[in-house]
């Protein structure tokens, strides 16, 4: 019967269900357990090429990867300058840099192991000499250890759309950097209770068994506002997940800044204090992404921004947790589920990317 209704008058469990053709509720439901899973997936006992690794002097780690698959290296960027010891560079693009030397140790990253970017810098990486790690699921990446023995091999869950799959990727990730001593290893104890608090997060956030949760209200006034999404430099990745996944799932623009940055900049956009504003910012919906460890003076300037915004909707989303890592998780789960339900309340399938599709068979019809 509800099969007869107009979209506008649906419910958002009966718009999953006539729209979510692949099952994207279910992936978001489950993100905490990609990530529980990940984590135990990655250890030297597995994969004892881990341990030689570990004694090798790194100038620091750069990241391949493209899109969904890329996010992970944000993350690990972040995570790194607040508590890691080495750098971490994000690169995306068919070349390397041209600082690039063997002394860096590469991680490609790739759900398909497919992505034509990530593949042609990995061989260019490995044809200079240099240390691989690849996480794929199959495809041309994965197949690169049998033919170089410096290239090493962490397999990832297959059978879903990239940018569910961020948990399969991001857990491994960091389990790699974290067995070979580049990031600080959490204790057992630890890891379980903050996943503990992030399952019970992503169940009070599913907008679909909570219809009248705080994630399917603030999806519905947002339904007919442009967005945009602030906070400090430690959750850019957050920021930047946001927008690709409003993007991807939702099909929505989303405008992204970065404190203190913007603040030299785009405040005067924002419209400030001033007369001359931006008439379109007044109806702009601003969400701010925050955290506990935030640095005194970004909260202030934050504090600031939202006083004299032009716009007369703004939420403040405060990352709960212990750490920046479960901050910035917390922070993903949130986007998950917001951004899913704004594509059922705009009548989109979620997993639909028809433009990427399309895209990637043009170039594949003039390689």
């Amino acid at each position: 019967m509800n099969d007869e209704l107009p979209m506008d008058e649906l419910s958002l469990a009966d718009l999953a269900n006539r729209l979510d053709s692949e099952g994207m509720v279910g992936f978001v439901r489950r993100a905490v357990d990609d990530l529980r899973q990940g984590f135990e997936a990655v250890n030297s006992e597995r994969f004892p090429w881990l341990d030689s690794l570990k004694k090798a002097p790194w100038t620091g780690v750069l990241c391949l990867g493209m899109g969904g698959s890329a996010a992970g290296g944000d993350f690990l960027a972040a995570l790194t300058a607040n508590e890691g010891h080495c750098p971490v560079v994000v690169h995306r693009e068919y070349t390397l840099p041209a600082w690039f030397d063997a002394t860096w140790l590469v991680m490609s990253t790739s759900h398909s192991g497919n992505t034509e970017e990530t593949v042609a810098a990995t061989q260019a990486a490995l044809d200079a000499g240099a240390t691989v790690v690849v996480i794929a699921t199959g495809g041309e990446l994965a197949g690169l250890p049998e033919l170089y023995p410096s290239c090493h091999l962490i397999p990832s869950i297959g059978g879903q759309p990239p940018r569910t799959a961020f948990g399969h990727l991001l857990s491994r990730q960091l389990a790699c950097l974290q067995a070979l001593g580049l990031m600080p290893a959490m204790n057992e104890a630890a890891q379980a209770a903050m996943f503990e608090r992030l399952q019970a997060n992503n169940e009070h956030f599913d907008a679909i068994a909570q219809p009248e949760g705080d994630i399917a209200l603030l999806a519905a006034s947002l339904v007919d506002r442009p967005m945009a999404v602030i906070g400090p430099t430690e959750l850019a990745p957050a920021l930047n997940r946001f927008k690709n996944q409003m993007n991807e799932n939702a099909a929505r623009f989303v405008r992204v800044g970065v404190i203190p940055e913007m603040n030299h900049n785009e405040s005067v956009a924002w419209g400030g204090v001033g007369p001359d504003r931006d008439p379109s910012s007044e109806e702009q919906a601003l969400l701010v992404l925050t955290w506990g460890g935030m640095h005194a003076r970004v909260q202030q300037r934050l504090d600031w921004m939202v006083a004299h915004a032009s716009t007369e909707t703004a939420w403040n989303l405060v990352g709960e947790g212990e750490s920046l890592l479960e901050c910035l998780l917390y922070h993903c789960l949130v986007m998950d589920w917001l951004s899913v339900a704004l594509a059922f309340l705009h009548g989109k399938d979620p997993a639909a990317i028809a433009p990427i599709s399309a895209l990637k068979e043009h170039l594949n019809s003039v390689r």
